[in-house]
């Protein structure tokens, strides 16, 4: 949860307890609640606008496919996918051939 550990918790909770005092702090509490709620309601709102704007084609969009950091990878993965699928298939020009084992490239000496 959020990378705190119990004893984190413990020392966050001692301290609300020191600064809010026990009687504000079930109160404080139940307001973190319904703003956490709040927020969530708003995104599933969002996501579901959007859902409804873009068409069927999108019906199973989620917000976090919209992140451009997964947008990226995903591209990036896909043109990586393609490359491996035309490994194989490589374009030679006109005259070229494989070389045999053991046979050297060519080298010509007036090019360098």
């Amino acid at each position: 949860m959020f990378g705190i550990g119990f004893g984190e918790l413990v020392v966050i909770a001692f301290l609300a307890v020191l600064v809010f005092g026990p009687d504000r702090l079930p109160d404080l509490a139940r307001q973190a609640g319904r703003m956490l709620r709040t927020v969530r309601q708003f995104a599933n709102n969002a996501r579901d606008e959007l859902r409804s704007e873009l068409g069927p084609e999108f019906s199973d969009l989620e917000l976090r496919d919209l992140d451009p950091r997964v947008i990226v990878r995903k591209h990036i993965a896909e043109a990586m996918a393609e490359e491996d699928d035309d490994e194989p298939r490589r374009r030679r020009r006109p005259g070229q051939r494989p070389l045999g084992p053991g046979e050297r490239p060519p080298y010509d000496v007036d090019a360098t």
